[in-house]
């Protein structure tokens, strides 16, 4: 997986060599952090684009974010398209769950669906959080899931 920052700069390292570098820095200038990972989707013509994001949140301090796009092919209803987004997410998330605890960083999965049921994205609600629940995460949804519904759609 190739990850790049906001503005552009690849991320040379795997993503959680990366990830834990930037978990030693902040803690060493003295921030709490808060890892938050979602992902969004948008249909463009004969594919899919997803984006993937890792959003380190300093407590009372802002926050940054680590990028990671990708295609698929197109075909996919609404219901598949959200639970491939929240795939991508819970796949991060695994893969960096014991290094944030570890290192005693919280951990969130953000899933860019809507619990309001006049949304089409409710659809894919229940499997979704049983599925981000079931493997031992935070699960946050819209309105609360910044990280997929503001920071991934920015860079999709």
């Amino acid at each position: 997986m190739k990850w790049r920052k906001l503005n552009g700069e690849k991320i040379q390292l795997p993503v959680k060599e990366a990830v834990e570098k930037t978990i030693l820095r902040e803690k060493a200038a003295g921030h709490r952090l808060k890892v938050c990972i979602g992902s969004d989707s948008q249909v463009r013509g004969t594919h899919i684009e997803f984006a993937t994001v890792i959003v380190f949140l300093r407590e009372k301090k802002g926050g940054f974010m680590f990028i990671h796009n990708t295609r698929e092919r197109t075909g996919m209803g609404l219901r598949e398209r959200m639970i491939t987004e929240v795939a991508k997410s819970v796949e991060v998330a695994y893969n960096l769950c014991d290094l944030l605890d570890k290192h005693n960083v919280e951990l969130e999965v953000h899933a860019d669906i809507n619990t309001d049921p006049e949304f089409q994205s409710n659809v894919a609600l229940k499997e979704a959080m049983g599925y981000i629940l079931s493997m031992g995460f935070v699960f946050k949804a819209k309105p609360n899931a910044f990280a997929s519904s503001s920071c991934a759609d920015k860079v999709v």
